[in-house]
């Protein structure tokens, strides 16, 4: 879509839907400028997909452990201005069989879909496809548990501030700190072998046992007096630890 089709259709819809309807536009571009530029032009009226981190994700599950999952925000639009990016992993023009096929490895979805939706940053948006699955000549699975658990994590626990621990190029891991008394939140992310991750969730949780809420991980980690958990991963997995029931 042009600029001025763009700027037309967005006057058209706040002049008959109000100022709180929502607008984003799909600008398929990866490139860091054409998108800062473009949200210039356009003045920052509406948000654009992030389509750079959906080929950051794309590339991450081809590649395997030879990807350098420190790097996975790098150039983004999330990264670059997360204000205005609309984050996502697949949609209808990655999945197979389509023009603009770049279907990110089911290994890695889980994983993926934790980067955007358990963190601060950007306005994640859920694939039909990947919710329910695809069935045909392109057939994919669905996640429908691993997505109801993510999205449900989302909505009750990833609040509060975010503490990054991106220093290991095959394991990456971030704390979401909680809001208004809430327990914190540890996540971590392996694409090869099985790792951990010493991470500061709070000396008031000394002494608390944190579980795997995806049931990913059998252990259970117990914080230290300093406030640090040393929360593992299996190989190729995501694990979200939180306080045990």
């Amino acid at each position: 879509m042009t600029l001025s089709l763009c700027a037309i259709s967005f006057a058209i819809s706040k002049e008959k839907y109000g100022q709180d309807f929502y607008v984003f536009g799909e600008f398929w571009n990866p490139d860091k400028e054409a998108n800062l530029d473009y949200l210039e032009k356009i003045e920052e009226r509406f948000d654009l997909v992030d389509v750079r981190l959906h080929q950051n994700l794309f590339e991450a599950s081809k590649a395997g452990e030879d990807y350098d999952l420190t790097a996975i925000f790098e150039d983004s639009l999330v990264q670059l201005n997360p204000d205005r990016a609309v984050t996502f992993v697949d949609n209808h023009d990655t999945q197979r069989g389509q023009a603009l096929e770049s279907t990110v490895e089911e290994w890695f979805k889980p994983a993926a879909y934790a980067l955007i939706l358990l963190r601060e940053q950007g306005l994640p948006c859920v694939f039909y496809g990947d919710y329910y699955g695809i069935s045909g000549q392109y057939a994919q699975q669905d996640f429908k548990d691993v997505l109801d658990r993510l999205l449900a994590i989302r909505k009750e626990l990833a609040y509060g501030e975010q503490t990054d621990y991106f220093d290991d190029p095959n394991c990456i891991g971030w704390v979401r700190s909680g809001a208004d008394n809430q327990s914190p939140l540890a996540i971590v992310i392996s694409n090869g072998q099985a790792n951990s991750k010493t991470m500061f969730v709070g000396q008031e949780w000394a002494d608390q046992t944190f579980v795997d809420l995806l049931g990913n991980h059998p252990d259970q980690v117990t914080i230290n007096a300093e406030g640090y958990g040393d929360f593992p991963v299996t190989e190729r997995s995501l694990s979200v630890w939180g306080l045990a029931n």
